[in-house]
């Protein structure tokens, strides 16, 4: 009885998933063909979905909106990029976890370190200095120039392939990646395994993956 109840249920599923993606491609290629209500349903169906995924990876209510409403824009400009090889909410979940990736690395990369001093009434308050712990213009470039030459590798991914990768490449934990993208621990590290064996071709096209 176990049994069946799951195999109906996961029929069910099923069944929703297809009229789903039936019901996204007739949107999809409306707002393609620059039909922008189409567009703006769309991104009410998916915006609770991409919330969800952005703020598991900022923490941050206010920088996951952003995050949403970049994604969305980006999806816009880009509509005609997107060519149908994986679900169009997974495209759009890859976009919007991009640009959370994107909010902390600018976050990151303006660290403040909290030093006493006085203001005007000479009450003792904290200010903040910009820490400068810069490494040195050449290592700043070698280590810039590999990250470029992996971040373009990352996105000639597959778009389920290319978010786990940009996950990982923040130095997330595989959970937190699990978590992050809705799906199991399991399922993340299958995607993790087939995306740096794609990555191997990719980087190393002499080498066997």
């Amino acid at each position: 009885m176990q049994f069946a109840a799951e195999r109906s249920a996961q029929t069910n599923a099923t069944s929703k998933d297809c009229a789903n993606r039936l019901n996204d491609g007739g949107l999809v290629q409306a707002a393609k063909n620059g039909h922008s209500t189409a567009f703006a349903t769309l991104s009410d169906q998916y915006k609770e979905q991409l919330f969800r995924a952005a703020h598991r990876i900022t923490r941050a209510r206010e920088d996951a909106e952003d995050a949403v409403q970049d994604s969305l824009l980006r999806a816009f400009v880009h509509m005609g990029d997107f060519e149908g090889r994986s679900n169009f909410g997974t495209w759009l979940t890859s976009i919007t976890v991009n640009s959370a990736l994107m909010i902390l690395r600018k976050k990151r990369a303006s660290p403040e370190i909290a030093i006493g001093c006085n203001n005007d009434f000479g009450i003792g308050s904290l200010c903040y200095e910009i820490a400068d712990h810069a490494p040195s213009p050449e290592s700043c470039y070698a280590q810039s120039e590999k990250e470029r030459i992996l971040r373009t590798a990352i996105r000639r991914l597959r778009p389920n392939l290319q978010v786990v990768a940009q996950i990982q490449l923040e130095g997330r934990s595989m959970r937190e990646t699990a978590e992050a993208l809705g799906i199991s621990l399991s399922a993340a590290k299958g995607r993790l395994f087939h995306a740096k064996k794609a990555l191997r071709r990719s980087l190393n096209p002499r080498r066997p993956a």
